[in-house]
C-alpha cells in the first residue's frame, strides 16, 4: 500500500508569522516509514516527493499516486533510495539490486515495476527516498559508500566535524536533479552544517536517523534574517524551501541524509550566512 500526503508551498513573508505548531504542519515530516507500507509526502517544492519504504513481512510495491496522473510511478520520474535498516533490495523491471545499510540505489525515469523487500523480517530494510521530475531516462545505478565521494569538513573545535558521503550525485552517477548524500558528525560533533547557507536554485529535505532515545536534533530554518526552529526526533525529516536556510544541531552524535533537486547540478552552488550574522 502506497500513502501519500501532500504540502504546498509557503511564501517566506508567511512563514515569519508560523507558531510552532504551524512549522511543524507545513515542514516537519513525522512519520517516514510503516510496516509493509511505502510513505511519501508530495510536495510543491520543485514538486520532490519524500518518503519511505519498509517491508518487513512482505514485498512492498511502488504505486503511482493521484497527484502525479501517471500509469507508473516513473513515468516522469527519477528516484534515489538509501538503505537505512537491515540488508534488503529493490527489484526493477526484474533486475534485483542488493542493498546493505547505508547503499543506495538511482532508479532512472521510466522504470515500471519497482519492488522492495527485507532479508530478514526481523531486521527490515528500510529505504528512505526522494524522487523528482525527470527530462531523461539515466540508468539505475547502485552506490555503495565506498563508490561515494567524500568530503572531510569542519573542526572539532567547532563541533562541526563530518564526513559528507555523495552518494548520488553527478560525479557519482547521472541524474536528471536529483542529488543525495549522507552526512556522517564526528564523535564530539553536533552541528551538521555550519556555516549555514540557501541556495535559492534549489530546495532540500533533511532525513534524520541514528538518533539516541530520549535525544533530538533541533533544525534550523528560514531566511537569515528571520530564523526558526523545529524539534526533530529519531526518523523524521524536514522539507526546505528555496528561500530557507538549514542546518540542525543534536543533544548527541547522529546521522542525517540530504537530498537536493532543482536548477542545477553544482554541489558547491551555497549562498552562506556566517553565524554572527544570523537572527
Amino acid at each position: 500500500m502506497n500513502i501519500i500526503e501532500e504540502r504546498y508551498a509557503v511564501h517566506r513573508d508567511d512563514f515569519k508569522f508560523y507558531d510552532t505548531e504551524m512549522l511543524r504542519q507545513h515542514f516537519l515530516i513525522k512519520k517516514v516509514f510503516a510496516p509493509d507500507q511505502v510513505l511519501f509526502v508530495y510536495t510543491h517544492y520543485e514538486r520532490v516527493m519524500v518518503g519511505g519504504a519498509m517491508p518487513v513481512k512482505e514485498k512492498v510495491a511502488l504505486e503511482p499516486v493521484y497527484q502525479q496522473k501517471a500509469s507508473h510511478f516513473l513515468e516522469r520520474r527519477e528516484l534515489g533510495a538509501i538503505n537505512v535498516g537491515g540488508k534488503g533490495s529493490i527489484t526493477v523491471d526484474g533486475e534485483v539490486f542488493e542493498l546493505d545499510t547505508k547503499e543506495a540505489l538511482y532508479i532512472g525515469r521510466g522504470a515500471k515495476d519497482v519492488e522492495f523487500a527485507s532479508a530478514d523480517p526481523a531486521q527490515p530494510a528500510k529505504f528512505y527516498m526522494n524522487s523528482a521530475p525527470a527530462h531523461h531516462a539515466y540508468p539505475h545505478k547502485k552506490v555503495g559508500m565506498s563508490d561515494a565521494k567524500v568530503l572531510e569538513l569542519g573542526s572539532s573545535e567547532t563541533c562541526n566535524e563530518r564526513r559528507i558521503n555523495q552518494l548520488l550525485i553527478n560525479e557519482v552517477v547521472e541524474t536528471c536533479q536529483l542529488q543525495m548524500g549522507m552526512t556522517e558528525l564526528q564523535p564530539g560533533s553536533i552541528w551538521n552544517t555550519m556555516p549555514v547557507h540557501t541556495h535559492s536554485r534549489r530546495m532540500e529535505a533533511y532525513f534524520y536517523f541514528n538518533v539516541p532515545d530520549e535525544q533530538a536534533v533541533c533544525h534550523f530554518m528560514g531566511p537569515a534574517e528571520q530564523t526558526r526552529h523545529i524539534w526533530v526526533g529519531n526518523e523524521q525529516a524536514v522539507v526546505s524551501p528555496p528561500w530557507s536556510m538549514h542546518s540542525g544541531v543534536g543533544t548527541a552524535n547522529y546521522t542525517f541524509i540530504w537530498g537536493m533537486a532543482g536548477e542545477n547540478l553544482d554541489y558547491t552552488d551555497m549562498d552562506f550566512h556566517k553565524p554572527h550574522t544570523l537572527k
